[in-house]
C-alpha cells in the first residue's frame, strides 16, 4: 500500500508536467501545428516522438554537466534555434503564398518531419530548463528511493505529453479540412508565430552575448 502511494507521488507530478509541457505555446508546438496544416496529421504524427529523441542528450547534459556550463548557456543556444525556426517559418510562408485557394499538401517525408521537430526541440531552452530545474532533480530523488519511482515520473510525463500533443494535431487537422480559406488563414498564422518565436530567440541569445561582451 505504501509503495503504491509512493509511486503516485511521482506519477501525478509527471502527468502534471507532461500536460504543462504540451499545453504551453512554444517553438515545438507551433511547428507541429504548422506541419499539420501543411501535411496533415499522418505525416505529422511521428514528430510527437521528437522529445524522446532529443531529451536523451539533454537529460545527460542537465544531470551531469549543467553545473559546469556558463550561466547563460541556455540563452546562447537560442541563436541557432532562432535561425532554424525562422527557416521553418519561411518554408511555411512559401506554402501559404502558393497560387490558388488551397495550401498544397507538402510531400515532406515523415522522417524529415521527425528530424525537424527533434532539432526544434533540441535548440529550445524549454527542455533544458525542465530537466535541470524540475524533472531532473525529482527523477534523481525518486530513482534513489526506488527505480520504479523514477520510471513512474517519466512514464506519466511522456505519455501525457504524447496524448495531448496527438489531440492538438488531430484538432488542427480537422480545422485544416474545414475549407481552403480557413486552411490558408491558419497556415499563415502558423508561419507568423514561427517567425515571432524565431526572432524572440535570436533577441534573447543576442542579448546574452552582448551582456557577456559588455561584462568583460
Amino acid at each position: 500500500m505504501t509503495e503504491s502511494i509512493t509511486i503516485w507521488n511521482y506519477l501525478l507530478p509527471g502527468i502534471t508536467f507532461g500536460f504543462a509541457a504540451a499545453a504551453q505555446p512554444g517553438p515545438f508546438s507551433i511547428y507541429l501545428i504548422s506541419r499539420t496544416l501543411r501535411s496533415g496529421w499522418k505525416k505529422t504524427f511521428p514528430a510527437i516522438f521528437a522529445p524522446l529523441v532529443s531529451d536523451g542528450p539533454i537529460a545527460v547534459v542537465c544531470l551531469l554537466f549543467l553545473g559546469s556550463l556558463p550561466p547563460d548557456f541556455l540563452q546562447y543556444i537560442q541563436i541557432p534555434g532562432g535561425l532554424f525556426i525562422l527557416y521553418l517559418a519561411f518554408q511555411a510562408g512559401k506554402s501559404w503564398k502558393k497560387k490558388g485557394t488551397t495550401v498544397t499538401v507538402s510531400d515532406v517525408s515523415s522522417r524529415r518531419t521527425l528530424f525537424d521537430a527533434t532539432l526544434v526541440n533540441f535548440l529550445n531552452p524549454g527542455p533544458y530548463l525542465g530537466w535541470s530545474l524540475v524533472i531532473g532533480p525529482l527523477f534523481l530523488k525518486g530513482w534513489k528511493e526506488d527505480p520504479l519511482n523514477g520510471i513512474s515520473l517519466l512514464a506519466g510525463f511522456y505519455i501525457t505529453m504524447f496524448l495531448f500533443t496527438t489531440l492538438v494535431i488531430l484538432l488542427f487537422d480537422q480545422a485544416r479540412e474545414r475549407g481552403p480559406k480557413l486552411q490558408r488563414i491558419l497556415a499563415g498564422l502558423s508561419a507568423i508565430f514561427l517567425a515571432l518565436f524565431g526572432i524572440y530567440q535570436l533577441i534573447r541569445g543576442g542579448m546574452a552575448i552582448l551582456g557577456l561582451y559588455w561584462g568583460k
